[in-house]
């Protein structure tokens, strides 16, 4: 039997990919120390780091994101 495991993106790898977290807490209009704080990413942010930062939200939490659709707009003029 396979069991499918999720492996999900620590804080500390994030803001290593980032660039520290005065560069995510800047982004995320946050206090410096907030992301060092954190334990696991919230979700409410992975939208907006995913915008930001290209990360897709399904890398950074996909015990939460993996198998749902996201519908990303494509094209030069997609925001």
């Amino acid at each position: 039997m396979f069991v499918w495991q999720t492996r999900i993106m620590t804080p500390k790898e994030l803001l290593r990919r980032v660039g520290g977290p005065s560069v995510l807490a800047r982004a995320l209009r946050l206090r410096h120390s907030t992301p060092i704080l954190w334990r696991e990413i919230p979700p409410h942010h992975c939208p907006t780091i995913e915008a930001l930062f290209s990360i897709p939200r399904e890398e950074l939490r996909p015990d939460l994101f993996r198998g749902v659709k996201v519908v990303r707009p494509e094209g030069e003029g997609a925001r």
